[in-house]
């Protein structure tokens, strides 16, 4: 029995996204667990050298893609179904995960914040989301507020890449929810083809 299950559909797209890296043939898709958001794990989805799992990792071949599961995430990661979704405003890599964190750890209180909701939500980003998402080449900035939604911007490596569902359902969303109780819902607003935002437009004034 295999460690993930992989859809048709997500073996296509992440095989277009490898066949336009240098040396392909030698890269895998990494699935590693990054911690615990809400009660439930986030991931790195990744493209990196097979050569580099340990020989304790787990290392699958998925209709010829290689798939490496670190060692140390294996049993939570075991049934998981990683999916491709078309979503216009939500698509990407999403991973479903039968396994929850055990305990359940929340992230902490942000209680250092001051002034309306949009620059709170700034400063969630400012302070918290960039400085993670950086170690992967990422950045986020706030598009704008209306209601009860923020509208984000990624850029660096997050534009572009077809696991930005999976950086703002678990990490960017998560944080800022938590951290300002106004905002319901976060919308991503990056054209990841162009690097525009034609999905937002402001209220008029």
């Amino acid at each position: 029995m295999p460690l993930i299950e992989l859809t048709d559909h997500a073996i296509e797209k992440v095989q277009g996204f490898r066949s336009q890296v240098e040396d392909a043939d030698s890269q895998a898709m990494w699935v590693e667990i990054t911690g615990v958001q809400r009660g439930e794990f986030t991931y790195d989805l990744s493209l990196k050298p097979v050569a580099m799992a340990a020989p304790e990792d787990t290392v699958e071949h998925v209709d010829g893609l290689p798939v490496v599961v670190p060692a140390s995430d294996a049993e939570a990661m075991l049934g998981a179904r990683i999916d491709w979704s078309d979503d216009l405003m939500r698509g990407g890599l999403v991973v479903s995960n039968p396994n929850s964190p055990s305990p359940v750890v929340e992230p902490p209180a942000l209680d250092d914040l001051d002034g309306d909701v949009a620059e709170r939500v700034a400063q969630v980003i400012e302070r918290h989301i960039n400085p993670a998402i950086a170690m992967h080449g990422g950045m986020a900035r706030l598009a704008g507020v209306e209601g009860d939604t923020a509208y984000v911007r990624l850029g660096g490596g997050c534009q572009g890449c077809g696991m930005a569902t999976v950086t703002l359902d678990q990490g960017i969303e998560s944080a800022i929810l938590a951290a300002v109780p106004e905002v319901k819902r976060v919308v991503d607003v990056t054209d990841h083809a162009a690097g525009e935002s034609p999905y937002y437009e402001p209220a008029p004034s």
